[in-house]
């Protein structure tokens, strides 16, 4: 008989082998480098390097666990994971009285180091996401409860076959439209015995508490991986993490990365750079683009409009103009064969050019970089009434590009299910904000941008 996980539990040590050999190199490398004698490069010094590195191993073992995961996070983890191993290791230096260190060859060390981790971690995943694609690797899945969150469940551990998820079926005692419907909770014990379920997830509704608790001694009695999935799940998109009062556990809502204001320092500091080494160019094209600007048709060379920044309040936003002068520009958003549009401003608008000068937005602290994209006062008026939690999205400062705009949901927005999805990704990102997101945006905007998006109009 075929065993669960037969070689899964070997993947995870293989990386990590991976992990202390990049660690190793690093320090192999820099002492064969390093010109002068440098009381870094001895055995107590490496010794320390590989106990204090395994410390924080055992802290951040997950890493190469978790299935799915985005890249940003990676590097963010692997951010957290580098500057507690300096710690730990700067600590047991100090503790040995190993102090006779240049600190210049302690960072060195680092400044290599961290790119190089990064870089395996980022390439790793790939690597086994490949490798998951091709059938290997994966997990049994089952879900229980065939509702709203399950549907949606279900969705999610399908939407990337790299995740690996093979679902083996949907239960509910109420059949359900699925290929994946498999029948009723009698027929669960033996299916479970029967395909080697690796995990269950639990989508029943809260009050079902008998049922629930079957479940789990259902999954318990078969060494079944046992999850549950909360039915606001449906309904309320924030994070939550886990807490407990005594023996009773209780889910709390994470607040929002950028209420912080470290948070807030670190991203305005990096608007502000950004912004400013984008309008040190911005003049030499300046010259060009107003040429051809006031040739495509009479009027102003830049284009200003009221728009709904952070908590509300109104801003004027700048661009390039790329339409001629008419009444309608305060309520009516551009189509893909808009009349009002110029041939010069539609060249403007594929290649976002039209967008330069809201980098001046950003260094007046009007906007940011990364954001939801302001929408004019009408738009906001007009769907703030239709769409639930539309001015969450007006709880950060809104972007020159966003989160919406680099997963399809970019220009107009003809039916109002285009806007609740810009709106949810928006929403997503206000809630799920760190540095390494905001890089991974402007990457994939400058690559839309060049590959051309349909919706640049």
């Amino acid at each position: 008989m075929v065993k669960k996980g037969r070689y899964r539990q070997f993947i995870s040590g293989l990386f990590t082998f991976v992990d202390f050999l990049i660690l190793n190199l690093t320090y192999l490398i820099l002492s064969f480098f390093n010109g002068e004698p440098d009381d870094f490069f001895t055995r107590p010094v490496w010794f320390m390097m590989n106990i204090t590195f395994a410390a924080g191993c055992s802290i951040y073992s997950n890493i190469h666990n978790r299935r799915v995961v985005f890249a940003d996070r990676v590097v963010l983890t692997a951010t957290k994971f580098v500057t507690l191993f300096a710690v730990l290791f700067f600590a047991s230096l100090l503790f040995l009285n190993l102090n006779n260190i240049h600190v210049l060859t302690f960072i060195e060390f680092f400044l290599f180091f961290f790119p190089a981790l990064s870089i395996w971690w980022l390439l790793s995943r790939q690597m086994l996401k490949a490798y998951r694609s091709r059938g290997y690797n994966f997990k049994r899945t089952i879900i229980i409860g065939g509702g709203n969150v399950g549907m949606r469940l279900l969705d999610e551990l399908l939407s990337d076959d790299g995740y690996g998820y093979r679902i083996m079926g949907l239960f509910d005692d109420t059949p359900r439209k699925s290929p994946y419907y498999k029948g009723g909770f009698e027929n669960l014990g033996t299916f479970i015995k029967e395909n080697l379920i690796d995990e269950m997830y639990c989508t029943l509704p809260d009050g079902d508490d008998g049922l629930v608790q079957k479940m789990i001694k259902l999954a318990d009695s078969n060494a079944v991986d046992f999850y549950y999935v909360p039915q606001f799940g449906s309904a309320i998109m924030r994070q939550f993490e886990l807490q407990s009062i005594g023996n009773v556990p209780i889910l709390a809502i994470r607040p929002n990365p950028l209420n912080n204001t470290t948070n807030r320092i670190v991203k305005r500091i990096f608007d502000i750079v950004f912004s400013s080494c984008v309008l040190v160019f911005t003049p030499i094209l300046l010259p060009f683009i107003a040429i051809g600007i006031k040739m495509s048709s009479p009027g102003p060379i830049f284009f200003k409009q009221k728009r709904t920044g952070y908590r509300g309040k109104e801003f004027f936003c700048y661009k390039f103009r790329t339409m001629k002068v008419n009444n309608d520009s305060d309520s009516l958003q551009a189509s893909k064969d808009d009349p009002r549009k110029t041939a010069f401003g539609n060249f403007l608008r594929r290649t976002s050019i039209d967008e330069l000068p809201q980098f001046f937005n950003v260094w007046r602290g009007d906007m940011s970089i990364v954001g939801p994209r302001p929408h004019m006062l009408k738009h906001t008026k007009d769907y703030s009434a239709l769409i639930d939690k539309y001015m969450v999205r007006h709880t950060i400062k809104p972007g020159i590009t966003g989160w919406a705009q680099v997963n399809g949901f970019r220009g107009e927005t003809r039916e109002l299910w285009q806007m609740e999805k810009r709106v949810e990704y928006d929403v997503w990102y206000a809630e799920n904000w760190n540095l390494m997101l905001d890089l991974k945006i402007i990457f994939l905007t400058v690559k839309n941008a060049i590959r051309g998006e349909k919706n640049a109009f």
